[in-house]
């Protein structure tokens, strides 16, 4: 799960971040703070399908699987607990 932490980090940090100032940590508020808008989490969305193969259903795209990238690595975790 580290490894996944650090690539999802960097994926905002690097290309989804509508700051690019902010340092993305696991526990960075990313919708609150405007961080990360809808275009971002339909973004985060599409990576972590094409990473895992999968398709995550729409109705798991809340803020509560999106509020930091944490929250990310957890919900995932939660899907594909074998792939991490």
């Amino acid at each position: 799960m580290a490894e996944l932490s650090r690539d999802v980090c960097a994926l905002i940090q690097n290309e989804i971040a509508l700051d690019p100032d902010v340092v993305v940590a696991n526990d960075t508020e990313l919708l609150l703070s405007g961080l990360v808008d809808s275009l971002g989490v339909v973004q985060i969305v599409a990576w972590l399908e094409d990473r895992f193969a999968m398709q995550i259903d729409p109705a798991d795209v809340v803020f509560e699987n999106f509020e930091t990238p944490g929250r990310i690595v957890e919900f995932v975790a939660g899907l594909q607990p074998t792939s991490l």
